[in-house]
């Protein structure tokens, strides 16, 4: 008859114990030395070997010819044991034998001296499950047991023992088997039992084990069952996993937020017969490799699982912060604990897909932590933008030059202003052009003229300029002034802004509509107006308008001219009627607005 490989290969010695030296010598040294414990408890996680040490030492405490605290499996002692034919040796299931009744029946029998071995033993396994009333009746012979007599309680759950258990036992921790021990076994026992075992399948069982062998040893009798050779991929389709390299590229896709590509791929699996709470299992390793190795990249990589290259872990790793690493692992976590109950594991495990790769569909704390670290890349990135700064003389005279080479396209009702030839410049005739000179006539001591509205104005009577120097250099001077005054929020919309001294008028043009509407608050303004009336030494108004809406450059050299958007169009004017004036020019084509301000 077939026997499982967990039951066939369990150790019969404590030199076959896999990963529990530190338990094993001194339980030998005990035996050796005839210096036994009448109670002993073993804790640990399942597949540990718990049970194994336990009847090996109810096997050593017995045997007729010890070899240096083993059993020698050879005299009846030790066959009559490992048989079950001796009635002395007695293994119980706490979990359902936890009553009072039988915890009484078993202190009864305790009394009587053994028929068949030197010592009457007891190993209860899963002590935790007793009841309360079940443990005060093992406390007392627990206190005082007869000389032949040994209790052996194993359990996975210490803390559920009672205190007044736990003070009369000696305690042997049983830690997990490390995954390097757990495949040298696998490897051992595959080689044994005639099962093609390759190294990278002993690698992912070793893994998938868990630190428990008897769980090893089961998956490899279920993976050597389908026959062939034993590799990563027979165990991954013969477990229904998902592979390294799929759970590597659905990691990525929820790092790049790329929902669609993720939940195509969780498709995939899932029609591949992948379960669900496998591959949230699989990426939860996977996420804790990775904030390992992102937050103890020296000293972590003893913790790491194994499963991933450091290639890999190193590109996954480049984007992700700890803290969304950390949001990722406990949606993961909130998730795969729930799989259990639900109805439609599918459906939620692509809920949780949704959620990892779009933080703020999570509704909790980490959607608001994504749109505060947004925002702060939006201010960071207008703090960063450069600030212009003020043109040398050179560079404003060609820029005076290049804007009035062309008038700014604006069609009339009859005919576009495309029609207009181009301002001459220097280029063309030096002395021609009026517009195009570096003006040193100084600003005027006493205040400029209010506007006025007109049809037209006579050259004659058109105000003196402002300096050039002063026009191009103040707004710089003012800009910083402007940001010292201002809080952040209105601060950066500046940086979209620029600034024209106008006479006593500083003319804010703004990008857009959005900008403006900003700038032009009272408090704003008010804050424009101070500023450049203490930086000038002279009371300064302040309009803010957008960029659109602004007089061509050619104009506000000689007299800045602004017009209402309500205004009539333009009257047109034949080409052949431009005299050598170019700004006159520019004013009798003016004509046709209404009200068209000149100062």
């Amino acid at each position: 008859m077939y026997q499982a490989l967990y039951r066939k290969w369990r150790p019969k010695t404590f030199e076959d114990v896999v990963g529990q030296g530190h338990i094993t010598e001194t339980l030998k040294r005990q035996v050796a030395e005839g210096r036994l414990s009448h109670a002993y408890l073993f804790t640990g996680t399942r597949g540990t070997g718990k049970t194994t040490c336990a009847k090996i030492l109810a096997k050593a405490v017995n045997c007729e010819h010890p070899e240096n605290g083993n059993p020698c499996n050879r005299c009846p002692s030790c066959l009559g044991i490992e048989s079950g034919g001796f009635l002395d040796v007695l293994e119980l299931d706490a979990a359902s034998n936890n009553g009072v009744e039988q915890i009484r029946a078993l202190r009864d029998e305790a009394v009587y001296a053994p028929a068949n071995v030197k010592k009457r033993v007891y190993i209860v396994d899963e002590v935790h499950m007793l009841s309360t009333s079940a443990f005060n009746a093992l406390l007392k012979i627990l206190e005082e047991p007869p000389e032949h007599l040994m209790f052996i309680l194993a359990t996975t759950e210490l803390h559920k023992v009672p205190a007044t258990i736990l003070s009369r036992c000696q305690r042997f921790s049983f830690k997990r088997i490390t995954p390097e021990d757990v495949q040298r076994r696998l490897r051992y026992v595959a080689q044994q039992e005639q099962i093609d075992l390759t190294e990278d399948g002993a690698e992912l069982l070793s893994r998938l084990a868990d630190g428990a062998l008897r769980d090893g040893l089961s998956l490899l009798d279920q993976c050597a069952a389908a026959g062939g050779t034993v590799d990563a991929r027979a165990v991954l389709d013969a477990l229904g996993l998902a592979g390294n390299l799929q759970t590597a590229q659905l990691m990525r896709c929820i790092l790049n937020e790329d929902a669609q590509s993720a939940l195509t791929l969780l498709h995939q699996l899932y029609a591949g017969g992948k379960d669900m709470g496998a591959v949230l299992g699989a990426l939860s390793t996977l996420g804790r490799d990775l904030l390992i190795r992102k937050t103890a990249p020296k000293g972590g990589a003893a913790l790491l699982s194994g499963g991933y290259d450091s290639a890999t872990l190193e590109e996954l790793g480049a984007g992700a912060a700890a803290s969304r690493l950390i949001a990722i692992l406990t949606t993961l976590q909130d998730t795969s604990a729930g799989l259990l109950r639900s109805t439609n594991p599918r459906t939620d495990a692509e809920l949780c897909i949704l959620k990892l790769c779009d933080q703020s569909l999570s509704g909790d704390w980490t959607a608001l932590v994504s749109r505060v670290k947004k925002l702060e890349h939006v201010v960071k990135a207008l703090q960063e933008r450069p600030i212009a700064a003020a043109p040398a003389a050179p560079a404003a005279q060609e820029k005076r030059r290049s804007a009035a080479a062309s008038v700014p396209a604006s069609p009339t009702d009859d005919a576009p202003w495309e029609d207009v030839p181009p301002l001459p410049t220097d280029a063309d005739d030096p002395g021609a052009s009026s517009l195009t000179q570096d003006y040193d006539v100084p600003a005027p001591a006493e205040p400029a003229a209010p506007r006025q509205t007109v049809s037209a104005v006579p050259r004659d009577n058109t105000p003196p300029p402002l300096p050039v120097r002063e026009a191009d250099e103040c707004w710089p001077a003012l800009l910083e002034q402007f940001k010292a005054r201002l809080p952040m929020a209105k601060r950066a919309f500046l940086n979209m802004a620029g600034g024209v001294l106008e006479g006593d008028q500083l003319i804010v043009q703004c990008d857009n509509d959005l900008v403006k509407s900003t700038l032009s608050k009272d408090d704003v303004v008010e804050v424009f107006r101070q500023t450049a009336s203490e930086l000038l030494g002279r009371s300064i108004a302040v309009r803010v308008i957008t960029k659109s809406a602004a007089v061509p450059p050619s104009a506000a050299g000689r007299g800045a001219v602004s017009m209402p958007q309500g205004g009539g169009a333009p009257a047109p004017q034949p080409r052949q009627q431009m005299d050598a004036d170019p700004l006159e020019h520019l004013l009798s084509k003016m004509q046709g607005f209404d009200n068209f301000k000149i100062q």
